[in-house]
C-alpha cells in the first residue's frame, strides 16, 4: 500500500535527504511494518514476527479458558508490540493528514500558524474520539460505572482482557509516535516544547497506571480527561471553519463547562480510589501488589497536582482573554501623528497582513515584487 508524499517543490529531493524522508516517511514506515506481517508467512521468522504483532503474557486459567475469556498481564514483550503499533500509528497519522486534513485546509486557505494548529486539532480529534469510545466500552463491559467499588476491590488487578490490554498498548504507541511526528510535520521550535511536555506527561501517567496495576482507575481517568480535550479541539476546529465566530464562541463555552467538571470528577475519583478505597484493602505478598502508603500518596499527589496545573493554566488563559477584550474596548481615539509614524504603521500593518496570508499567496507576492525590482 503506497501513500503519496506531499510535494512542496517541483524538483525531487535527493535520496535519504531530510526532505526525502519527510515527504515519503509514510511509505518508509509502512514498508517496515509490512516486513513483520510478511514474517508471519515464513516458518523460520514466524516466532519473531509474532512477538511484535500479537499480545503476550497470557495468564488464562483452565476454567476461564473453557468460557473463551482470555486474560493477560504485562511483561517485557509488550515493548515489541508497542513498537509495531507505534509504526502503525505513524501510517494512520499520514493517512488522516493526506486524505482528510490536507483537503479541508486547502479549501479554508489558512495561514501558516493556523494551518499547524488545524493539523494538530484534527489529529487529536480522531484519536480522542476513538479513545473515548473504546474506553467507554471497557468501562461499561467491566461494569466500573455502576459498581465503582470494583476499581479497588480484589487489588492487585493483574489480569486484563484482550481489549483492555490492547487499549493501553495503543495509548502508549500513540503518544510515542508524537515525537517523530514533530520532525515529519516540521513543527516550529515555539510549539515543540508544549507538545513534547504534553506527550511526556501522558506517557508517564499511562505507563504508571499500567505497570502499577492501577489499570481500572486509569481507564476511567483517561476517558474523563480525553472527553474535556475532545470538546476543546472540536471548538478549535469550529473556530477555524466558522468565519462569523459564532459557532466557535458556543464551542468554547461548552468546553469551559466540561473542562471544569472533568477536573472535579478526576479529583473526586482519585481521592475515592487511592485515599479511601485502596487504603481499606489489606496488602498482600502477591505479585504486582503496589498497595503501599508511599505509592498511594504518590499516585494521589501526582493526579491532583496535574489537575491543579491544568486548572491554573485554564484560569490564566481566561484572565488573559478578558484583559485583551477590555483593552480593545477601552481604546481611546488616536491623535494625529506625523507622516513618518504613519509610514511606519502602514509598513507594520502590511507585514501583519502578509503574515496572515496563506502560504500560496505569500509566494505569489514575493515573485511579483522580484519582477517589479527587475
Amino acid at each position: 500500500m503506497a501513500f503519496r508524499g506531499r510535494k512542496t517543490t517541483n524538483k525531487n529531493p535527493p535520496f535519504f535527504s531530510h526532505e526525502f524522508v519527510i515527504q515519503n516517511h509514510a511509505d518508509i514506515v509502512s514498508c517496515v511494518a509490512l516486513l513483520f506481517v510478511v514474517g508471519l508467512m515464513i516458518q523460520a521468522t514466524t516466532p519473531y514476527a509474532y512477538m511484535f504483532i500479537a499480545l503476550h503474557h497470557n495468564v488464562t486459567s483452565e476454567t476461564s479458558m473453557q468460557e473463551a475469556v482470555f486474560k493477560y498481564t504485562y511483561g517485557l514483550k509488550d515493548l515489541c508490540v508497542t513498537f509495531f503499533y507505534f509504526l502503525i500509528c505513524i501510517v494512520i497519522h499520514a493517512i488522516i493528514q493526506e486524505y482528510i486534513l490536507d483537503k479541508v485546509s486547502r479549501k479554508l486557505h489558512l495561514s501558516k500558524v493556523k494551518h499547524s494548529k488545524f493539523n494538530e486539532s484534527g489529529q487529536l480529534f480522531f484519536f480522542y474520539a476513538m479513545s473515548i469510545f473504546w474506553g467507554g466500552h471497557i468501562i461499561l463491559k467491566e461494569n466500573f460505572l455502576l459498581n465503582i467499588s470494583s476499581l479497588w476491590d480484589a487489588y492487585p488487578h493483574t489480569e486484563m482482557s484482550f481489549m483492555f490490554k490492547f487499549f493501553y498498548i495503543i495509548q502508549l504507541a500513540y503518544w510515542l509516535h508524537t515525537f517523530p511526528e514533530l520532525y515529519f510535520q516540521k513543527v516550529k521550535k515555539e510549539e515543540m516544547f508544549d507538545r513534547v511536555a504534553y506527550a511526556v506527561m501522558a506517557l508517564i501517567f499511562i505507563a504508571a497506571g499500567y505497570v502499577l496495576n492501577f489499570n481500572r482507575v486509569g481507564v476511567c481517568l483517561l476517558v474523563i480527561h480525553y472527553l474535556s480535550e475532545e470538546f476543546y479541539h472540536i471548538a478549535r476546529l469550529i473556530d477555524f471553519v466558522d468565519k462569523e465566530e459564532k459557532g466557535g464562541k458556543v464551542g468554547y463555552m461548552v468546553w469551559h463547562v466540561v473542562f471544569v467538571l472533568a477536573r472535579l470528577g478526576s479529583v473526586m475519583l482519585t481521592v475515592l480510589t487511592f485515599w479511601f478505597g485502596l487504603s481499606s484493602q489489606e496488602q498482600t505478598d502477591a505479585w504486582g501488589d503496589f498497595n503501599t502508603p508511599t505509592v498511594r500518596i504518590a499516585a494521589l499527589a501526582g493526579v491532583i497536582l496535574l489537575q491543579v496545573y491544568l486548572m491554573f493554566n485554564f484560569i490564566t488563559d481566561l484572565l488573559r482573554q478578558m484583559r485583551e477584550t477590555q483593552t480593545s474596548v477601552r481604546k481611546l481615539p488616536i491623535n494625529k501623528k506625523p507622516q513618518q509614524n504613519k509610514k511606519k504603521e502602514s509598513k507594520k500593518e502590511k507585514n501583519k497582513e502578509y503574515d496572515e496570508l496563506p502560504e500560496v499567496d505569500q509566494n505569489t507576492k514575493k515573485t511579483l515584487k522580484q519582477k517589479k525590482v527587475k
